[in-house]
């Protein structure tokens, strides 16, 4: 186990610069296509709470079996809001929108959190007044349709999507994309220096020949750069100037 591991560290410290330069070029890559190329997504939501109608007015029932049941018409009541007797009405009443009722049903989100009777409406857009602007006239549409689709008004809005404001968009997030460039480049730079090492079939260390080849070594020659032949080839002529001069002095 100890050979194979300093097998692979060393696989990795001889390629070491390719993992370096992938893992640079893919984080700068993301940075730039997060900072620079991609639009801002924003999210706007309303919420609104699922209530007993009241018997009387301005008295509500509240016992386990009414939560229970405007639980259950949460579920309900997300059905209703995507289908065509919402959307359609929405669009017809905003064409400023520019959305036909299909597109606002694949784009509305829908959200509730197990065992309560809020319910979120929530859409995404480049632009956050728009986004804005969609949704809460999905709600109004809505409220206004409830009564007459399921014959009692028990919808409250919560709180309502301000088109005024300037939040911070919810994508790209560059950060985010750049840590994930960096875990997928430095995982694919890892893979591509074993496949390279894999394919490579050249022997080039005295444990290569005893590992491959079961022979032992009986000579070896080492690579010489021309800047070292340079270097000896100074000294030589050094040492033979000094031998010259020490024959002029000994006659």
């Amino acid at each position: 186990m100890d050979f194979d591991l300093k097998a692979v560290m060393s696989v990795l410290r001889k390629r070491l610069w390719l993992i370096v330069l992938i893992v640079a070029i893919s984080c700068t890559a993301a940075g730039i296509v997060s900072y620079f190329f991609m639009k801002p997504v924003y999210e706007a939501s309303t919420k609104l709470i699922i209530n007993s109608s009241p018997d009387q007015a301005g008295v509500v029932k509240l016992d386990l079996n009414s939560v229970n049941t405007n639980i259950s018409l949460v579920t309900t009541y997300k059905e209703i809001i995507k289908t065509p007797a919402i959307m359609d009405i929405v669009a017809k009443e905003h064409p400023d929108f520019g959305m036909t009722s299909e597109q606002l049903i694949n784009k509305i989100k829908l959200s509730s959190v197990n065992e309560t009777q809020v319910l979120t409406i929530s859409i995404q857009d480049s632009s956050y007044e728009k986004a804005a602007h969609i949704v809460n006239a999905v709600f109004q549409v809505f409220q206004s349709q409830i009564p007459k689709i399921m014959k009692v008004d028990n919808v409250i809005l919560l709180n309502q999507a301000d088109p005024a404001k300037q939040p911070r968009p919810i994508k790209p997030d560059p950060l985010l994309n750049i840590a994930l460039g960096f875990l997928a480049s430095l995982m694919l730079s890892v893979g591509l220096v074993f496949l390279l090492e894999y394919m490579d079939d050249t022997v080039k260390t005295e444990e290569d020949v005893q590992r491959y080849l079961g022979l032992p070594t009986l000579a070896l020659i080492t690579k010489i750069d021309e800047q070292d032949l340079e270097t000896n080839k100074g000294s030589m002529s050094s040492e033979r100037k000094v031998g010259e001069l020490s024959n002029v002095q000994v006659r």
